[in-house]
């Protein structure tokens, strides 16, 4: 009953200077009519005024792209730039710095930090230990999308928060990755007044931070153990376990995976299976709730959030350049807040519920090197709350660039 539409223009410009460095730079405008269900979503993580008694939510939030404003009553419009510059002073130091979203993981979802949510400027440093060690350094600043009720300016700033990445991977061999993961929020202050990030969160040693400074209050950390093993030439296993180490709740989330390659020896086809187990305390930080695991009002890692289990199926076959790809997801989600890790208390309680999404995808691939596509593709999504199901049905010509996220 409604006309859906997507319309994305840009630049991208790509190069290297001399052999140490290389850069990216791209810009993005948008204007997008979504399903109900996305619109609803989108909504939902809008950008909050303080009202006389409470927060007011206007607009929209695109995860992986960027705040909205209103476009043909019921569409959205909005733009977003990433890029990077990156130098390579040895061959066992890479040091990065720009504007990019970021994704740990082997699997379709990330427990640990996902691009689903936004880009935020970041200094990174990624550093060849041994030949077995290797350690990513993170450090950059988050935003909570709640204008502050005083301004000096034509409009008032965002809240703002730190967070500090650091990631140890061992790795024996080619086909065995262990990784330990800490992620930490840390506070800039609340509506009134802004301050630094303490000076611990330049420090890349872990546990350090929650140890010494109020955990809750301060700063807010996510540990966790990332792995992938590649059991043969076709076979992999993955999965990732996170947890709130230092708060009242340890319950993990927990994900399990596997990708398998060239079933029946045909080439070019993929399945993937992927389980997703988060409770509805982690991410969520009951001490202040402005340092929730969270930027631009999404989650950092999983796009539902908290309270949920998901069932993931994955399928992709391509032959000389034509493709398919389906993609199904069952949630079971358990009496959570669909804003729970929005930064003030909005009570928007969801009852125990199962639904599924469904999308299947067939196409040309033009070249690999843009992804360019001519696609037609149908999605489903059906569930027991009934103004929630959805048919929809799509063609058109896209850069597959970066990812997308639809099933949620």
């Amino acid at each position: 009953n409604r006309t859906l539409f997507q319309n994305t223009r840009g630049a991208i410009v790509s190069g290297e200077l001399g052999d140490n460095f290389s850069f990216s730079t791209s810009f993005y405008e948008n204007q997008a009519r979504f399903t109900n269900y996305q619109s609803s979503f989108y909504q939902d993580k809008g950008e909050l005024y303080p009202g006389a008694t409470n927060y007011q939510s206007q607009n929209a939030v695109i995860p992986g792209g960027a705040r909205t404003k209103p476009f043909k009553e019921d569409a959205f419009d909005y733009a977003f730039a990433l890029g990077y510059i990156s130098y390579t002073p040895t061959k066992d130091i890479r040091i990065t710095a720009g504007n990019n979203p970021h994704f740990i993981g082997s699997g379709h979802r990330s427990l640990l930090v996902s691009d689903n949510s936004y880009a935020s400027p970041y200094f990174k440093i990624d550093y060849q230990i041994a030949k077995w060690f290797k350690f990513e350094y993170l450090r950059t600043r988050l935003i909570n999308l709640i204008r502050r009720p005083v301004t000096s300016s034509v409009e008032a700033y965002y809240e703002t928060k730190g967070f500090s990445v650091n990631h140890l991977t061992f790795k024996p061999s080619a086909s065995i990755s262990i990784s330990l993961f800490e992620g930490t929020v840390w506070n800039r202050g609340d509506s009134i007044k802004s301050t630094y990030s303490h000076p611990m969160i330049y420090n890349p040693i872990p546990f350090l931070a929650p140890i010494i400074l109020d955990h809750g209050s301060e700063v807010y950390s996510i540990y966790g153990l990332n792995w992938s093993a590649q059991v043969n030439d076709n076979n992999r296993v993955y999965g990732q376990v996170a947890s709130a180490l230092f708060s009242d709740d340890l319950t993990p989330a927990i994900q399990l995976g596997y990708r398998g390659y060239r079933f029946f020896e045909i080439d070019d086809l993929m399945v993937q299976l992927e389980l997703n187990t988060v409770p509805n305390s982690l991410y969520h930080n009951p001490s202040n709730q402005r340092l929730n695991y969270s930027h631009y009002n999404l989650p950092i890692a999983h796009i539902q959030g908290t309270g949920f289990n998901e069932i993931l199926g994955r399928f992709n076959y391509e032959y000389k350049r034509m493709y398919v790809d389906e993609t199904v997801s069952y949630y079971r989600v358990e009496d959570r807040e669909t804003v729970n890790l929005l930064s003030v208390s909005i009570e928007d309680p969801t009852p125990t519920r199962t639904f599924v999404i469904s999308k299947t995808e067939v196409g040309y691939r033009f070249n690999r090197k843009m992804n360019l596509c001519l696609f037609g593709s149908l999605l489903i999504r059906s569930g027991d709350v009934i103004n929630d199901n959805t048919i929809a049905l799509f063609a058109g010509l896209k850069t597959n660039i970066f990812n997308q996220y639809s099933n949620f």
